[in-house]
């Protein structure tokens, strides 16, 4: 996908808007903007930014690259193949601190945010359900920049860090659901798929979204049953669409949903919202009502959850039982798949940061590009979303009205 379709303008293009003094303010020389890729410090987080690829292209660029020690092996990417690809390997996080940009995959701890230092940009995610206002506050004080992936978005109004997430997440929740569904131990010993004389497994599918759509794609090649739920008409009509196959679809009535789930196999819970917290649409006595050794696979934990039985979970113990139903609650659940995940967030992440230097910095690429701005959570020293304001009992500002006051 070529940078004007993710909602990026080529060089020539910004050149092309630019007002004359601004094209003869000199742009710093590329060498000077550093990039740099910690080793992940939150459990179980095995994925990471760049890919060696993606490093060549902006070491190739002229940026310069700075990975800490065993950043990509969980990744299955060595540090030898990032070196041949012109990245200088550093032995320690504080070392790769001192970058102007850092970008990574987990939401900053407060040990991470000390390193960080003042007036440096930080790329992330976030995970708004365990928002906590210090963190924030010490961004604050640092006087960063912080963008969350999860709000970037492209020229459509799509979130495509999100979306290329979404669609992995999508099929590993259904490879995890017949991994634990054929367990004796944790499911019913029955496989996902149906066979000549025997009824295929029946999956239930909360949500019509990107990662709905993957999921259910992986069911039906599966060989399973499917039926999808979600409170639009025009969404499950558009997935039906997608799929080109009539599956059954219904919208969020308690009593329907119910229904299904005392004869489903599986469920997954794909609902996302925008106001960054999922709505509990699961009941417990509706997972009550279903039959021991079915899989739950609470997508939505990210945001909270969509059942109300749920709780976080970690890769180390991935899965409980609850009501004779095994739960499995992971938020990161594409740092299962660590390799796929990482090319897929590359894809993304690489291009903003060429488009980043491209532009002469961070702020004049918020400036000219939207869809990027809407990405930025806390904008030197100030809380700039509204979500977060709300969560933490911070103050939030208008991003447009900072940068006119720093005459951005």
């Amino acid at each position: 996908m070529d940078e004007k379709s993710k909602g990026f303008l080529k060089p020539s293009e910004v050149e092309q808007l630019m007002p004359q003094e601004e094209m003869l303010e000199s742009i710093p020389d590329e060498n000077n903007f550093s990039i740099g890729i910690p080793k992940e410090l939150s459990a179980n987080e095995n994925r990471v930014p760049l890919v060696p690829e993606a490093v060549k292209q902006l070491v190739d660029s002229k940026h310069n690259v700075f990975i800490e020690d065993g950043s990509g092996m969980a990744s299955n990417f060595t540090n030898e193949s990032y070196a041949e690809a012109g990245a200088t390997i550093v032995s320690s996080a504080e070392e790769v601190y001192k970058c102007d940009l850092i970008s990574k995959i987990s939401p900053p701890l407060e040990s991470e945010i000390e390193m960080l230092g003042r007036n440096k940009v930080l790329l992330s995610s976030l995970f708004l359900p365990n928002t906590r206002k210090q963190s924030y506050t010490k961004l604050m004080a640092n006087k960063s920049i912080a963008i969350a992936y999860e709000f970037i978005q492209d020229s459509s109004g799509s979130l495509p860090v999100m979306k290329s997430i979404s669609e992995i997440v999508g099929n590993t929740s259904v490879l995890l659901a017949s991994q634990y569904l054929r367990s004796p131990e944790h499911g019913k010993g029955k496989s996902l798929g149906g066979f000549p004389g025997i009824s295929p497994a029946q999956v239930v599918i909360i949500g019509s979204g990107t990662v709905a759509q993957f999921a259910a794609r992986t069911v039906l090649g599966m060989g399973a049953a499917v039926k999808i739920f979600d409170n639009s008409i025009h969404k499950l009509r558009r997935i039906q669409s997608k799929l080109r196959n009539s599956i059954p679809t219904s919208t969020l009535n308690p009593e329907a949903i119910k229904h299904s789930l005392k004869e489903a196999d599986v469920v997954i819970a794909a609902k996302f919202s925008n106001l960054g917290i999922t709505p509990c649409l699961i009941t417990e006595d509706m997972v009550k009502s279903m039959k021991p050794g079915s899989i739950i696979i609470d997508v939505s934990i990210d945001q909270g959850g969509c059942f109300e039985t749920s709780k976080v979970t970690s890769h180390d113990k991935p899965i409980f039982s609850k009501h004779g139903v095994t739960h499995y609650c992971v938020p990161n659940i594409a740092s299962c798949v660590p390799n796929t995940a990482s090319h897929s967030l590359s894809n993304i992440i690489g291009p903003i940061l060429e488009s980043i230097s491209r532009y002469g910095g961070v702020d004049r690429m918020l400036k000219h590009d939207n869809g990027f701005r809407k990405g930025v959570y806390i904008y030197k020293g100030a809380l700039t979303n509204g979500q977060i304001g709300d969560l933490t009992g911070l103050p939030s500002r208008d991003i447009e009205l900072l940068m006119a006051a720093f005459d951005i």
